[in-house]
Parts: C-alpha cells; structure tokens; sequence
C-alpha cells in the first residue's frame, strides 16, 4: 500500500509500507482503497465512529465523499444525505447510500439538510476542501453533533464560525487525515466489507486508462466528469 498513486510500474517503498491485498480483489478495484475509500469510510467509521440510526450529510461527491457515503449506509446510519452541485454525481450517491440527494445549486443546503433531518445532522462531512463549504456542514450539524473535515483547503484559508456555539450547543469540530486510519488494520477490513457487499467501490471506478491518458484524465477529473480513473500498465491486470 501507498498513500499516493505513482505514475510508475514499479515503486520502490519501505516493507512497513506493504499491505497484502486478497488477490480475488481486481488490482483497478484494489488501487480504490489506497486513498478514496480508506479515507471515506475511515472518516465515518474511525474519525467520527457514527452509530446506527444516526444521521449523516457529506458534501462533496468525489471519490473520498462517495466512500464516506458507502462507510454511512454501513454503520447503519439513516437519513443519510448527499449534496453536490452536479446531477449526475448526485445520482450516483444514491446508487452508493443517500437516501436523500441536495443539489447546492438550487438552494441552501443547510436548510435542506435540517428539513430533511429535522434541525440537522448528527454528523457531518466537508469532502470539497473549500472553507465556505466547512461553514455550510458546521452550520448543518445538530446540536451536539460533530462536523468533520475531510477535504484539504490551501493553508491559507480559514474559517470563522460563532465561537458561543461550541459550548452553548456543545458541538465538536474534527479533522479527518486519511480517514483516522491503520493501513495494516483498516484496508483489510475494508475489503472484507466490499466482498461481504456493503461497500460497492467498483462504482468509483469511472474507466481505466493508459499512462499516455494521463494528461486527458485530469482534464476529466477536473470538469466533474469522473470520480476515480486508475492507471492500466500492459504487464497488469486492472
């Protein structure tokens, strides 16, 4: 395992590094959990640890927000609302675990959230890595309830959010790098989940593509038009 990709057949990382991967596993389905699904469902299951029957928003339907829609369905999580600012992404989330679908452009997704959850969720994830979209998940979290941050924004930004409300309504703010998570603990366990069928990955999986796409597969990747492309060298199967 590699936190990262590398554009390379063959790289060259610590032993402590390795995790075996169960071989029944596609290698194009197995790259998902090096990033976006470790991530996703880490978030959920590791940084937040949402309970059964909780309910959950995540904003941003990328590969890392769709993961942490597929970690919520999971740990039994309902309502479980996803919100982006694309149609076709949106119906994807409900393919993975929404139960509920908000289009941030055709209205305020705070409301839409405390409508559908009645006064907001219990948990909430920012996946973008924009600061006004962490105002948004803190401002649709329930009292008492925790919003955490996944994406990450330029070290520049920052947010301000009405300090008397972390005491006053007891809310907790955290921060998610890689989804809390053990490699070595949690990648096993999380394709344990995906062969057990409760973590659909092979839906982030847009298409694969050859090294000389590379440039074309960004230009996607940045119009929205693909969540997750993985690389297929001719030596392997993907």
């Amino acid at each position: 395992h590699l936190g990262v990709s590398a554009f390379s057949q063959y790289t060259v990382v610590a032993q402590e590094s390795l995790v075996k991967v169960d071989p029944d596993i596609p290698l194009g389905i197995a790259a998902l959990f090096g990033c976006a699904v470790m991530t996703g469902v880490g978030a959920v299951v590791n940084t937040a640890q949402v309970r059964p029957g909780t309910s959950v928003a995540v904003f941003g339907m990328g590969g890392v927000g769709l993961s942490a829609l597929m970690g919520a369905r999971a740990a039994g999580a309902y309502p479980i609302v996803a919100v982006d600012v694309l149609e076709h992404k949106l119906e994807l989330a409900r393919e993975v675990g929404a139960s509920h679908v908000v289009n941030a452009r055709e209205g305020d997704p705070v409301e839409a959230i405390k409508e559908i959850t009645r006064g907001g969720a219990e948990y909430t994830f920012e996946s973008v890595g924009h600061e006004q979209v962490l105002i948004q998940a803190y401002h649709a979290t329930a009292r008492g309830g925790m919003t955490v941050t996944i994406g990450l924004p330029h070290p520049s930004r920052q947010f301000a959010v009405p300090a008397v409300s972390l005491v006053g309504e007891e809310r907790t703010v955290k921060g998610s790098y890689m989804g809390s998570s053990i490699p070595r603990r949690d990648i096993p366990r999380f394709t344990a989940m995906y062969k057990a069928g409760l973590l659909p990955v092979e839906k982030l999986l847009t298409r694969t593509i050859t090294l000389d796409e590379i440039n074309e597969a960004f230009d996607a990747l940045a119009r929205g038009d693909a969540v997750r492309q993985v690389v297929r060298f001719k030596r392997f199967r993907a």
